[in-house]
């Protein structure tokens, strides 16, 4: 089942995705109970003339960076030897089809295509074999990251957090076989990443069991779980594509932020 969010005159609405439509799920179709996902639609809506947004409303996403061997690589890092994991803030969750916004305190802003796992239930401590029951389901995400700003500093922070750095969508898939999926991204059409959920150096399983043991999962907080080869840079008027198999393609535009203030003086 798809789960998607879209705007409506009465403010944001969860439904199914069927075919060309986002209709109101049926009586066998319970929804899980994430943050978001509250108001259901009451009838349905064409897909192609609604605006679609980030599909659940997180408290938190958690990261898992270096998890290719080959994207390790091509930034001239290490492979970790356990899960090495950062966050992005909530407040740069952005949906499909929103600006990407490029700031000037970047000369270096990259697209990082992922697997997003949805988390369905509050979760501590989960075990590797029941990883699962700690999942509502999958979705797509984009890790926008200024790599200046990124290798510059000792954590993540300020490289990952950025307003919109986080777009994610098109919606949530509840029933996915994750083993070997498809990751790709696209450039204005061209093929800039390509990598397989089987290539990960920390299995599903495993991301879930080292950051629960951690932290504390909430409904809806999401995992993104690494990105493949082929990071590459934005530019404005740049439209990227980020497609997982089984899932869906999120795409945004990539704009200059052009609403910054010039930065105060440091120390």
């Amino acid at each position: 089942m798809k789960i998607a969010r879209v705007a409506t005159a009465g403010g944001p609405c969860a439904g199914v995705v069927d075919g060309d439509l986002v209709r109101p799920p049926r009586a066998d179709e319970a929804l899980p109970a994430l943050p978001g996902l509250e108001a259901v639609l009451t009838a349905p809506v064409a897909l192609a003339d609604t605006r679609l947004l980030a599909p659940v409303v997180p408290r938190k996403v958690c990261c898992i960076g270096r998890n290719y061997a080959a994207h390790a690589a091509e930034l001239g890092n290490t492979v970790p030897s356990r899960p090495l994991l950062f966050h992005k803030p909530a407040t740069s969750v952005i949906g499909p089809g929103d600006p990407i916004l490029l700031p000037p305190d970047s000369v270096r802003v990259e697209h990082e295509a992922e697997l997003a796992l949805v988390i369905g239930r509050r979760s501590r401590h989960v075990q590797p074999d029941h990883w699962r029951t700690a999942v509502a389901g999958f979705t797509v995400l984009n890790d926008v990251s200024a790599r200046d700003l990124q290798r510059g500093d000792k954590q993540f922070a300020r490289g990952k957090g950025f307003d919109t750095f986080c777009p994610v969508g098109p919606w949530i898939e509840t029933d996915l076989d994750p083993s070997r999926l498809e990751v790709t991204c696209r450039v204005d059409g061209e093929l800039r990443q390509q990598g397989w959920t089987s290539d990960m150096i920390f299995d599903l399983p495993t991301v879930v069991a080292v950051v629960s043991r951690i932290m504390t999962l909430e409904p809806g907080d999401l995992i993104a779980t690494g990105t493949p080869h082929g990071v590459g840079p934005l530019t404005p008027g740049d439209i990227v594509t980020v497609s997982v198999e089984g899932i869906g393609t999120l795409t945004n535009p990539v704009r200059a932020d052009e609403d910054v203030p010039p930065a105060a003086p440091v120390g």
